[in-house]
C-alpha cells in the first residue's frame, strides 16, 4: 500500500468552533489534493510524513508530523479513531487478501474503512467532485457514516456496499477499463469490418471482375464513407431498440415490477454510450461527404448526358432534383438532432433539464432522429430499389440493409402510440397491475358466490 493511501478520521465529540482533524498519511499527489479539499470543507488536515522537513509543499492551513509521531496517536487512541483505506492495487489479485482486510488484521482494535479510492488527484484538484459516486465499505455502522458525512461535505454521492469484505471488489473497479463502452465499442467495431468488407466486395470486387475496372482508389474515403452512415444509423436504431422491446415485455407481463431479462438490463444500462458512438459515426460520415468532390461527379454526369445530347445543362429531372434536395436537407437536419441529443447527454447539460425536459429531448427528439434518418436512408435509395443492376453478385447494397433494423424500431413505435395501447402501458408505468386486477376480480366472484 501506498503511504499516502491511509487517513485518520477522529470520531471524538469536537467543540462547536473547533474544526475536525483529519490526519493524512503521505504528501503525494492524491494526498495534497485530497487536503486541500478537507480544508475547503472546513476540516483541520495533518500530514505524516517520513520526511516532514523535505516532504514538498503542501496546502495552505495543513500542518506537517512525522509519520512515527502519529502512529503513536494511532496505537494510543485505537478506539476513537477510523482508517480509511485509500489505496488501490496495480493489477486484480495481486495479494491474497485486499488491503483494507490486511489493514484490519494489522490493528484489529481500530475500525477499518474501505472507500474514496476512485478519486484521483486530477478530479479533486479540478473541482470535479458534484454527484461523483463513491464507495464505502466496512464492518462498523458508525465508522461509515463519519466517512459518509465527510465524502458529502466534499459534494460527492456515497453508495455504501456493506461489510469490509466487499474491500477487493472495490479495489478492482479502478482498474476496469471502460466497463459500459466495451459492449457498444465491440458491436460498432463489428459493424464496421462487416460493412467494409461487404461493400468491399460489392463495389470494388465486382467492378475489377465483372467490368475490368481498378477503382480501388475509393477504398480510403468513398468506401469508408458508405460504412459510417450505415453503421451510425443502426447504432442509433439500437439505442432505441431496449425500450421499445422493455415496453412489450411489461404490456405482456401486465406490471412494471417485474425484473427485466439480465441482456435487456445490460442493453438499456448502456445506451448512452451506444448514442454517443451513432453520433461519432454521424460526424464522420459529415467530414467525408465535406471531402468528397461532389460537385465533380455531377458535373461528369451533366457532361456525359450532354455529349449523348439527352438532356442540356437548363433541362434538369423535376423529380431527381425534389429528391436530391430533400436528401441533404434530411441530412443536415438529422445531423443537427444528433449533435442536439449528444449535448444534452452531457452532465453539465443534462443537468440543468428537468426530467421532463430531459425526457422529451431522447424520448422525443430522439425518435424524431431516428424517422429523420431514416428516411434520408429511403430517399437516398428510392429509385434503386428495383433496378436489377443494384443487386451486384445477388446481393442488396449496403444502405437496404441498414434500413431494416431502424425500420423495425419505427414500426413498433408506432404500434405503442395507438391509444389503446398507449393508454394500458402508462397505466402499467403509474403502476396498475393486470394480476392484482384479476386476484380482485376472483375476489368480487367468490363474494357474490
Amino acid at each position: 500500500m501506498k503511504p499516502e493511501s491511509v487517513a485518520l478520521h477522529h470520531l471524538g465529540a469536537a467543540a462547536a468552533l473547533d474544526p475536525e482533524l483529519l490526519c493524512i498519511f503521505g504528501t503525494g499527489d492524491l494526498g495534497r489534493s485530497l487536503g486541500q479539499r478537507l480544508l475547503q470543507s472546513g476540516y483541520k488536515v495533518v500530514y505524516g510524513s517520513r520526511r516532514p522537513h523535505s516532504c514538498g509543499p503542501v496546502p495552505q492551513g495543513a500542518q506537517v508530523q512525522h509519520m512515527a509521531t502519529l502512529l503513536c496517536v494511532i496505537t494510543l487512541h485505537l478506539e476513537l479513531i477510523v482508517l480509511v483505506d485509500l489505496s488501490n492495487n496495480l493489477k486484480k489479485d495481486m495479494y491474497p487478501e485486499a488491503n483494507a482486510v490486511y489493514l484490519q488484521r494489522l490493528v484489529p482494535g481500530a475500525e477499518v474503512v474501505k472507500g474514496l479510492n476512485t478519486l484521483s488527484a486530477w478530479a479533486l484538484q479540478n473541482g470535479l467532485l458534484a454527484g461523483k459516486q463513491v464507495f464505502l465499505c466496512g464492518n462498523s455502522a458508525k465508522a461509515k457514516h463519519a466517512v459518509a458525512e465527510m465524502a458529502t461535505k466534499l459534494g460527492l454521492t456515497v453508495l455504501d456496499r456493506g461489510s469490509l469484505s466487499a474491500a477487493r471488489e472495490l479495489e478492482d473497479f479502478p482498474l476496469q477499463l471502460f466497463p459500459q463502452w466495451r459492449l457498444p465499442l465491440c458491436v460498432a467495431l463489428g459493424l464496421t469490418a462487416f460493412f467494409y468488407f461487404y461493400l468491399l466486395i460489392r463495389d470494388v470486387l465486382y467492378a475489377y471482375f465483372e467490368d475490368g475496372k481498378d477503382i480501388s482508389f475509393r477504398i480510403m474515403v468513398s468506401l469508408a464513407n458508405k460504412v459510417f452512415p450505415i453503421v451510425s444509423l443502426i447504432m442509433l436504431s439500437l439505442c432505441y431498440l431496449p425500450g421499445v422491446i422493455a415496453a412489450f415485455i411489461q404490456l405482456y407481463r401486465g406490471t412494471k415490477y417485474s425484473r427485466f431479462p439480465d441482456w435487456l438490463d445490460r442493453w438499456m444500462l448502456c445506451r448512452k454510450q451506444i448514442g454517443l458512438i451513432a453520433l461519432g459515426f454521424a460526424l464522420l460520415h459529415a467530414i467525408y461527404t465535406f471531402i468528397i468532390p461532389i460537385r465533380y461527379a455531377v458535373r461528369h454526369k451533366l457532361i456525359s448526358r450532354m455529349k449523348n445530347n439527352k438532356t442540356t445543362p437548363f433541362n434538369f429531372d423535376n423529380t431527381e432534383a425534389w429528391a436530391t434536395d430533400s436528401f441533404y436537407v434530411l441530412g443536415i437536419l438529422g445531423f443537427f438532432l444528433y449533435v442536439l441529443l449528444g449535448l444534452t447527454s452531457l452532465p453539465s447539460v443534462g443537468g440543468s433539464l428537468s426530467w421532463r425536459e430531459f425526457n422529451f429531448v431522447q424520448s422525443k427528439l430522439g425518435h424524431l432522429t431516428l424517422t429523420i434518418c431514416t428516411a434520408h436512408g429511403y430517399i437516398y435509395g428510392w429509385n434503386k430499389f428495383l433496378r436489377p443492376s443494384t443487386y451486384k453478385w445477388y446481393t442488396p447494397p449496403g444502405y437496404m440493409l441498414c434500413l431494416v433494423v431502424p425500420s423495425i424500431v419505427l414500426v413498433l413505435k408506432m404500434l405503442l402510440l395507438l391509444p389503446c395501447v398507449d393508454n394500458t402501458l402508462t397505466r402499467i408505468r403509474q403502476g396498475w397491475e393486470r394480476t392484482r386486477l384479476r386476484e380482485e376480480e376472483g375476489e368480487i366472484k367468490a363474494t357474490n358466490l
